[in-house]
């Protein structure tokens, strides 16, 4: 196992609280940004989700392959879409987007079975 995305996810979450009470504006900015993203309806939520962890991987940050698998699994994506958008970070990143999607699909597979 990579590491415990359940685990990374809390403490992703507790530290945007303490960030928050240090640099509340910045938060509070960062937040309108994650809101705003798909008003326009364009795309549904697990499309989007799909999208971000494929971008998740090729900027190899943990933090949003745990969040946006979790989001992923919420959202009803199944491991096969989320096998394609891993294919297509593979395909854009190469052997880097390969050793992270495997962690992303380890992400998906642990935090998935929570939701589930």
């Amino acid at each position: 196992m990579f590491m415990n995305w359940t685990e990374l996810l809390g403490t992703l979450k507790r530290s945007y609280t303490r960030l928050g009470k240090t640099h509340p504006r910045m938060l509070e900015a960062y937040r309108s940004v994650a809101a705003a993203q798909g008003a326009n309806g364009a795309l549904d939520a697990k499309t989007r989700e799909l999208i971000a962890i494929a971008i998740a991987v090729t900027t190899r940050c943990d933090g949003c392959i745990s969040s946006h698998a979790a989001a992923a699994a919420k959202a009803g994506a199944t491991e096969a879409e989320m096998a394609d958008a891993m294919g297509v970070a593979i395909a854009l990143n190469a052997g880097a987007a390969y050793v992270y999607s495997l962690r992303a699909m380890e992400a998906f597979s642990e935090l998935g079975a929570k939701n589930a």
